[in-house]
């Protein structure tokens, strides 16, 4: 028996220590925040819900979209509209249960389809991305990935599709199987590709987040919150890209990502180190070239100019954790709040006490594509 135990004990400390190696530990990342441009009080709460946000899309009517978090565990509804102040199911209540499983990101594109990307539960589900046309609010694309696309430990959590609507770019964060990637979708063929896969552009670096009060370690330290390519942004020529725990910006042109004669070799050659910035969870991008990136330590959104000057352009300690951002009509930038920090391997009484959850909106004085 004692040797039984001796062994047990042995097995425990090894397995925790090749844990703790793989997806424990990090360092603190520095503040680089500035004083930020934008007064707090420009500011506005949109809505509120009794469960955790995930992401946001707007469209050019200025109807907007929401998922509720994943990591939330919700029972209910999954995807909804805020319609005349009430968030209601989209498309409708009954199909939710058929149509999502672990939905997260979502993006509008040009021709007002609503696109939504599910990660079947880390891939140990099929991970799935449809599209509505909101002008009928009917489904008119449905993809299913298959394990070369989306594998156990896939985390498929954000997407933006491209000005002429026939690709649609989404970030892997990979967050248990740690092999981050960027899928290049054609919406026409319906084949998809893994780009990029554990570069170093889209892996995490070894930081820890630290998110008010909190460090998002777990398990006594022997997991961390570390994630890979997690927000992306997409004008007409550049995919800009980061990941959740990695200290830089970085872009490639979008010609070079959707040929599929180009090698990842020559597509990570051509890659851009663009510019610094905090741990991040959303990125977008306005009609000028501006890049705005969440900081989710310090609650509060950076911008990063045409000259990659990096500065704070608004703080709020009633955001959470600023996790999406979405261009609407007249130059609105929405965010979504997830509050992750009080989500994240949480009980479901424990999330429900820390809502009602937010969406908030400022001006920042530039105009963006809605939807982006």
């Amino acid at each position: 028996m004692k040797k039984i135990l001796l062994f047990l004990t042995i097995l425990a400390i090894l397995l925790t220590t090749i844990a703790w190696f793989r997806y424990g530990g990090g360092d603190p990342y520095p503040d680089i925040s500035t004083s930020p441009i934008l007064r707090e009080d420009a500011l506005e709460e949109v809505l509120v819900y009794p469960q955790p946000i995930g992401n946001v899309a707007v469209n050019a009517e200025g109807r907007v979209f929401f998922t509720v978090h994943p990591e939330a565990r919700p029972r209910g509804n999954k995807l909804l509209e805020y319609v005349d102040g009430a968030s209601v199911p989209y498309p409708n209540g009954a199909s939710q249960q058929r149509l999502f499983d672990t939905v997260l990101g979502v993006a509008i594109d040009r021709y007002n389809r609503l696109w939504t990307i599910d990660h079947g539960n880390h891939g140990m589900r099929d991970a799935r991305l449809l599209a509505f046309d909101l002008n009928t609010n009917k489904l008119i694309h449905e993809q299913r990935f298959d394990d070369e696309i989306a594998p156990m430990g896939s985390f498929l959590q954000d997407l933006q599709v491209s000005a002429d609507g026939k690709t649609v770019v989404i970030a892997d964060a990979s967050f248990w199987r740690k092999q981050p990637a960027i899928i290049v979708y054609d919406v026409e063929t319906t084949t998809a590709r893994r780009v990029l896969e554990s570069h170093p552009s889209v892996s995490a670096e070894n930081f820890v987040i630290r998110n008010r009060d909190q460090t998002m370690s777990f398990v006594g330290g022997v997991v961390s919150l570390r994630g890979g390519v997690d927000g992306i942004a997409l004008g007409d020529d550049w995919l800009y890209f980061a990941a959740l725990s990695g200290s830089r910006l970085y872009r490639v042109r979008l010609r070079d990502i959707i040929d599929p004669s180009i090698p990842d070799a020559q597509i990570a050659a051509r890659i851009e180190p663009y510019a610094a910035k905090p741990l991040s969870d959303g990125l977008s991008l306005d009609n000028d070239g501006n890049v705005y990136i969440t900081d989710v330590e310090h609650n509060s959104i950076f911008k990063v100019n045409k000259d990659r000057d990096v500065r704070t352009l608004i703080r709020s300690t009633s955001i959470r954790w600023p996790d999406a951002l979405s261009f609407g009509p007249d130059g609105w930038l929405y965010v979504a709040d997830s509050a992750l920090s009080d989500v994240v391997l949480k009980p479901h009484d424990y999330i429900k006490s820390k809502g009602p959850y937010k969406i908030f909106r400022f001006q920042p004085g530039a105009d963006g594509t809605p939807g982006q």
